[in-house]
């Protein structure tokens, strides 16, 4: 029997107890159907997301695109709400059991994008382009979006040297935001390029977010937010990641030649019709967990400051914070 007998597995079967509980807490709370239940709703014709209005009948044509690996939910919690009218295009990892009538689907891989990816990328950009000032297009944006739709700025980045590019960035040590920032100006979709392919119609973008609430354009890498990063950064993450000598030759070429564009940035007009609501997020998971807990009787102290290091530093860190708290 293990030092401390009887008391010390009771001990620890309660906290496995808890444990759970303060889990499925915040699974609970995470419910993407849950979330478009309190931000949005729908009735006589007028779509309401957190604070805007939309009349859907005074548009030509409403157009839903739907991206990530909630790409399903979030069109069917839509769907859910507006009824059978909606159209559009989802791209997401996991094809669902059934598809949405009036929908598109394309299967993108994820972490590495695959041909689905581009051919999602391809006919996205071809329904939106197709758009007019009196269009509306609803954008919902989930985690994993990156991947599951993409297109090379440079039409000689081929798939194979694509997914090169993604290895290198993934495996370089880079933090999230510095591997968004270059996937961002290698993109034709990424980095707010979606939103200028939709200008001048009207548009909205829900998110579901996986990323830090602070820095929202890193969720599918912003394609249809004002990107506040820039071509001069990209080149110096390559130089600080030696990530030049890792890209296939067609990407290598393109920061060599310094041939990369810049990414439309907030002052962009093709942003004064463009609106942005966050309905799930990371903090709304972690405030559920943080009651649950203090319902429990726990003491908290919430310190996200590790999320994009190393896990070993980070390991190291919490468990140095342990030591201190206790």
């Amino acid at each position: 029997m293990s030092e401390g007998g009887p008391d010390r597995e009771r001990l620890a079967a309660s906290m496995r107890t808890m444990a759970r509980q303060m889990f499925l807490r915040a699974l609970a709370d995470a419910s993407i159907e849950g979330a478009f239940g309190k931000h949005v709703s729908y009735e006589r014709g007028i779509l309401r997301i957190r604070e805007d209005l939309f009349d859907l009948h005074s548009y030509a044509r409403v157009v839903v695109v739907s991206i990530g690996k909630a790409g399903h939910i979030m069109a069917q919690a839509l769907r859910n709400q507006v009824g059978d009218s909606l159209e559009g295009i989802v791209a997401t990892p996991v094809q669902p059991i059934s598809q949405l009538r009036g929908f598109r689907y394309f299967e993108g891989a994820h972490p590495k994008p695959n041909a689905e990816s581009v051919r999602a990328a391809e006919a996205i950009l071809k329904s939106l382009q197709a758009q007019t000032a009196s269009s509306l297009v609803i954008f919902l944006l989930s985690g994993g979006g990156s991947s599951v739709m993409e297109k090379p700025i440079d039409d000689e980045v081929s798939l194979a040297d694509l997914i090169q590019t993604y290895q290198a960035l993934v495996h370089s040590g880079a933090p999230i935001a510095e591997i968004n920032a270059v996937r961002k100006h290698l993109s034709a979709v990424k980095g707010g390029r979606l939103a200028q392919a939709a200008h001048p119609a009207q548009q909205v973008s829900l998110l579901v977010s996986d990323v830090p609430d602070h820095a929202l354009d890193a969720l599918a890498s912003g394609p249809t937010m004002p990107d506040t990063t820039t071509v001069q950064e990209c080149q110096a993450i390559a130089a600080k990641y030696e990530l030049q000598r890792q890209f296939p030759p067609s990407v290598r070429e393109l920061f060599e030649r310094h041939a990369l564009e810049e990414t439309p940035k907030s002052d962009d007009p093709i942003f004064h019709r463009s609106r942005w609501w966050p309905i799930l997020s990371n903090s709304d998971v972690v405030n559920s967990a943080v009651e649950e807990a203090k319902r429990l009787g726990f003491g908290v102290e919430f310190d996200n400051s590790c999320d994009d290091w190393d896990y070993e530093r980070t390991a190291e860190y919490l468990l140095s914070r342990l030591r201190e708290l206790r």
